[in-house]
Order: structure tokens, then C-alpha cells, then sequence
């Protein structure tokens, strides 16, 4: 081979040989990049367990807070469980259950307390467990958990008494009917709705507990009414109340002529609301509440910035701004409007 041939050959060996490392090196990138894209820690998916106050297909709040919950998870790409008592009232029940999902060894635990003091003791064994806890609609008496969201429980009773207290005069009397003796929310709700209802809180004449049962809401509801003829004003703290005081108010005759405001929004509610037996109903957002608990739970597992405190919001309704397109969508999460 001559030399100049010789040079020719050796001057395109090494380029193919600069093309080669090039191309070795931009491959060694891709393939690192491809394994950082299917590390298992990057694709890991969480399971989290929600343990609502109850599982009550009847009830519009917490299925509502299930299904949010569960869009949170599907679109976070996280597996979500539902463990719940029948009850809101059977606080012992959730203890037990709060125990049996420590054995499952979620990721994180989502728990809305039926008890502002009574489930404290065996929270705190869930956190000394090492589980992230995010309490949802209620608290507890212990800062324990990484995150709490929830309604802005006192504002909004303030804001459904201070529009309850237009509906009264100085003669009329007023029920509360709240929903469970104990709990965070009746707490809260009927400190607000006290300070909303200024100075014709001195008319409260009865408060009864409904435990969160309709029918217990009816025979408390009906009671008060014919024990107190000169109540022309209902005030009840959850749906179950609610809903219960109104079936009363209605059965009773009393329509229109006894006032009622209350809390959530099922769609029995907004019929009764519709009809003129409800004057106004503060709702709640549970679609959003549980999709922002799902939320925190993955940033603290995943070590992004948790909100400690959040309100999910809520909103005053009456038979007047019923039909405005953004209350429908609050009313209707689900309805695609």
C-alpha cells in the first residue's frame, strides 16, 4: 500500500472510530436515562388507606369525600382503600378499624376522627408506627398529623348563622339540631353559627344530638317542635340532621312556616331547598377535600412541601343563586356541567 493510501486509510479509520465512540457514548446516555425513567422508586405505587366517620351509600358528603379520594388516587397513580364503620356515632368501631389498617401497612393513612378525643390515643400509635397521617373533615386534640384539611368548620357555621338571624324576629324561637356531641365539627359549627346569630343566640330555645341518624333527627326534630310551638327556626349541623328536621318540618305541616338553614348538600337537600322547606344550606366541597387529602399524602411521601392546614371550601346556597352556573357545578361535581 502506498503511503499516501496509507494515510487516506488511516485518517478514515479514526474518524469512524470518533463516530463510534460518539455514538457508544450517546447510547450509554440514553440507556442511563432509560433506567432513570423506569427506576422503581420513581414508578413506586403508594397505598393509602381512607377511614371515613362512616360508609353511608345514603349519605351525599361522604360518598362524595370517597369519590374525591379516589380521583385524587387514580390521577396520582396511587391504590386507595375505603375501611369505614357503619356508623358516625360507633366511634369504638373505627378505633378497631383504624387498628386493622395499621396491619396492612399502608403508605400513608387518610382518617376522618369520629371523635375529637376518644381516636387521639390510637392515632398516635399510627404515627409512632412511622405512618404519615392526614386527617380530613375533623381533628383531633393532638398535632399529630402531617396535614389536615377540611371545611373551615367555624366560618361557615358563622356565615350560615349570621344569615339564619335574618330569618328570625325577637319574638321567634330556634333548635339547633347537631349531628355528633364531641365531634371537632359540631364544635366548631355551632360556635360559629352562635357568634353569627349575634344577639337572637339568646332565642336558642333546644339542641339536640341526632348522632348522625336520620330517623333519630325525625323523632328529635318532631319532639322539639311540639314541645316548643314558638320555634319558627331550624338550624341543623350535617346532612343527617338536616335532612331528618326537615322530613319533620314537613310531615308536621309546618313548611315555609318554620324557617330552616343546615349543612351539605345531598340531593334530597336541594329538592327541600328548591321547594322553599330549606332557606338556605351552607355546602360543603368533600369532591375537593378528599382529592386535597390524597394529595398531601403523596407529597409527604414523596418529600414534596405539605400545606399542614388547608380549607377545601365551602359556599352559601339559596333558592336565589341555586341556579348560577358555578353553584350547579358545586352542587353536581360529577354531572359534567
Amino acid at each position: 500500500m502506498e503511503a499516501g493510501q496509507m494515510k487516506r486509510w488511516m485518517s478514515k479509520n479514526h474518524k469512524i472510530g470518533i463516530f463510534m465512540t460518539v455514538a457508544l457514548t450517546l447510547l450509554v446516555i440514553c440507556l442511563g436515562i432509560r433506567l432513570a425513567w423506569n427506576d422503581p422508586e420513581e414508578t413506586e405505587t403508594y397505598h393509602l388507606i381512607f377511614i371515613p366517620k362512616t360508609i353511608d351509600p345514603a349519605n351525599g358528603f361522604w360518598t362524595a369525600l370517597i369519590d374525591g379520594t379516589k380521583l385524587g388516587a387514580e390521577e396520582m397513580g396511587a391504590e386507595i382503600e375505603v375501611m369505614g364503620a357503619g356508623a358516625e356515632e360507633d366511634v369504638e368501631e373505627q378505633i378497631e378499624i383504624i387498628r386493622q389498617s395499621m396491619e396492612k401497612e399502608p403508605d400513608a393513612l387518610l382518617v376522618a376522627p369520629g371523635d375529637y378525643s376518644e381516636v387521639s390515643d390510637v392515632l398516635q400509635e399510627v404515627v409512632d408506627a412511622g405512618i404519615p397521617l392526614i386527617l380530613l373533615d375533623s381533628v383531633i386534640d393532638r398535632d399529630i398529623a402531617v396535614s389536615e384539611i377540611g371545611t373551615d368548620n367555624y366560618r361557615a357555621g358563622k356565615e350560615l348563622g349570621e344569615y339564619a338571624a335574618t330569618l328570625v324576629d325577637e319574638e321567634g324561637e330556634i333548635g339547633i339540631v347537631s349531628h355528633v356531641k364531641g365531634s371537632s365539627t359540631a364544635m366548631e359549627r355551632s360556635n360559629g353559627i352562635c357568634d353569627g346569630l349575634g344577639e337572637a343566640s339568646h332565642q336558642i330555645r333546644s339542641i339536640v344530638y341526632c348522632n348522625s341518624s336520620y330517623e333519630k333527627a325525625y323523632e328529635l326534630a318532631m319532639d322539639m317542635l311540639k314541645r316548643y310551638p314558638k320555634i319558627d327556626l331550624l338550624v341543623a349541623t350535617n346532612e343527617y340532621g338536616a335532612i331528618g328536621a326537615a322530613r319533620a318540618v314537613n310531615d308536621l305541616g309546618l313548611a315555609g312556616k318554620v324557617k330552616m338553614v343546615g349543612f351539605d348538600s345531598s340531593v334530597e337537600e336541594i329538592q327541600l331547598l328548591e321547594m322553599g322547606v330549606f332557606q338556605a344550606i351552607i355546602i360543603q366541597k368533600p369532591v375537593n377535600m378528599g382529592y386535597l387529602g390524597v394529595e398531601q399524602a403523596i407529597h409527604a411521601l414523596t418529600g414534596k412541601t405539605v400545606e399542614p392546614d388547608l380549607d377545601s371550601g365551602s359556599k352559601l346556597i339559596t333558592k336565589e343563586n341555586l341556579y348560577e352556573d358555578e353553584n350547579q357545578r358545586l352542587l353536581y361535581p360529577f354531572s359534567g356541567q
